[in-house]
């Protein structure tokens, strides 16, 4: 159980791209890492293969460490807890106290 996951909503609060929201795309749990839709693009070269057949210059989003992002509620970052409801571990916004999933 995490506290970041995919198609979670963070904002980044460290690095080139403070400040930027975006959707949770991955979430690597063994590296501890999230890729964020739209933030900390890189420029990757490719040879031509068979899934791209020309090659060249590609626009890429790179993994950030999981620490860097905040999880986002009702458009605030907030930190994340869990608290046991119905015998299910819920994530719970600690801002608000409102249950996230």
């Amino acid at each position: 159980m995490h506290k970041i996951r995919k198609d979670d909503m963070v904002k980044i609060i460290a690095g080139k791209d403070k400040d930027k929201t975006g959707k949770v795309l991955d979430v690597d749990t063994k590296k501890n890492t999230v890729l964020v839709e739209g933030c900390n693009m890189v420029t990757k070269h490719t040879k031509p293969s068979q899934t791209n057949q020309t090659g060249g210059i590609v626009h890429q989003e790179a993994a950030i460490d999981i620490s860097n992002v905040m999880l986002l509620v009702d458009g605030k970052a907030t930190r994340v807890g869990f608290e046991v409801k119905d015998g299910k571990k819920v994530r719970v916004a600690k801002a608000t106290g409102k249950v996230i999933d």
